[in-house]
């Protein structure tokens, strides 16, 4: 079911809502770097994180270098930023 994009009045409480996670100038969309000890623990990172994404059936794009990973959430079916961004990256944010 295709989500509604967020109003004008959810994107101004997005620093509020989701305050470590940046918009993207160039497309409707939320990005955050994650920086982890090693290798292992962010790929254990990614690994919960994929579990409650599958659970949402809404994944995100990401990249893994060793330690780092980056984080880009947009609901592509709808065209940009939604509700579900939002509660993708509030459970990312409590895992790391």
């Amino acid at each position: 079911m295709k989500q509604p994009l967020l109003n004008p009045k959810q994107r101004e409480t997005l620093t509020q809502t989701v305050p470590h996670w940046i918009l993207l100038g160039n497309r409707d969309a939320i990005t955050r770097t994650f920086k982890f000890q090693n290798f292992l623990e962010a790929f254990a990172f990614m690994g919960k994180v994929a579990i409650f994404a599958e659970e949402l059936n809404h994944h995100p794009e990401w990249f893994n270098v060793w330690n780092k990973v980056e984080i880009t959430l947009s609901t592509h079916d709808s065209g940009g930023l939604t509700q579900l961004d939002i509660n993708l990256a509030t459970k990312i944010d409590q895992i790391a």
